[in-house]
């Protein structure tokens, strides 16, 4: 089977010595060059599923494939051939690039870890331009940056490698409204040139709306509804979308 494959994962933890389960048997498909979001409220399990995809957790049963070959956490060297192709785009970029080093040596560093060839510098400055990023930051450090040029470095690191596969946790959260904008840009022209499939993993349906053409809507680490985006978010058929789109701010007139 093409794509990224999750079947039928189920996941327990303990929480305050009770049990608890985060995934109950949830599927989910992401081929090649489409856009997919999962949304849910917190706890919901998104954030879970996102770790099992990324071979960041094991499931208790079920299973993650890539193009038919399973996935599972292991060794650096074991997940190289992996991280080549599903690269991942963190909610908060702060906590994921070390303040010690250049914009562009965060993004080469990767390259290096991947066993990639070429010219790592090179192909790290071509990535910060592809996200709008020009040779005047390549020095800086991420302490020089404001949140939404951080977020781009996360970005080109996560695509210098040109994966098959971007996996994104809420990429613009915390974000003001035109860093927002200026981040799905980014993303939504990195996806259309070079036909990246993305998942995003978010809370936010607007951006379900602006990025996403299909979507699953989780519930109580299960996955409740499935399909088109412009279909679900405008006549949803779960009680559990329905909540959600009713829970989204609206602008009324006076």
């Amino acid at each position: 089977m093409t794509g990224l494959v999750a079947s039928d994962l189920i996941r327990r933890y303990q929480r305050s010595n009770k049990p608890f389960t985060a995934l109950d048997g949830v599927d989910l498909e992401v081929r090649p060059g489409t856009r997919t979001a999962v949304v849910g409220e917190s706890g919901s399990g998104k954030t879970t599923l996102l770790r099992m995809l990324l071979a960041l957790d094991r499931p208790d049963a079920g299973s993650v494939e890539l193009d038919s070959a399973a996935v599972a956490p292991g060794s650096a060297r074991s997940l190289r051939w992996f991280r080549r192709r599903v690269q991942y785009i963190p909610q908060d970029p702060a906590t994921s690039l070390d303040p010690r080093r250049s914009v562009v040596d965060l993004v080469a560093t990767p390259l290096r870890l991947l066993g990639l060839g070429g010219d790592h510098s090179a192909l790290a400055r071509n990535a910060l331009a592809a996200v709008g990023l020009d040779q005047k930051f390549f020095e800086r450090r991420p302490s020089e940056l404001s949140g939404g040029q951080n977020q781009r470095v996360a970005i080109a690191r996560a695509v210098a490698c040109e994966p098959d596969y971007l996996l994104a946790d809420e990429p613009v959260s915390g974000l003001d409204l035109d860093l927002r904008e200026q981040v799905l840009t980014v993303l939504d022209d990195l996806s259309a040139r070079t036909s990246t499939a993305l998942l995003v993993v978010t809370h936010d349906l607007s951006v379900v709306a602006r990025l996403c053409g299909d979507i699953s809507v989780m519930c109580d680490g299960r996955i409740v509804e499935t399909g088109k985006s412009a279909d679900v978010l405008t006549t949803p058929a779960h009680p559990h979308t329905r909540a959600l789109l009713d829970a989204v701010p609206r602008l009324h007139s006076v």
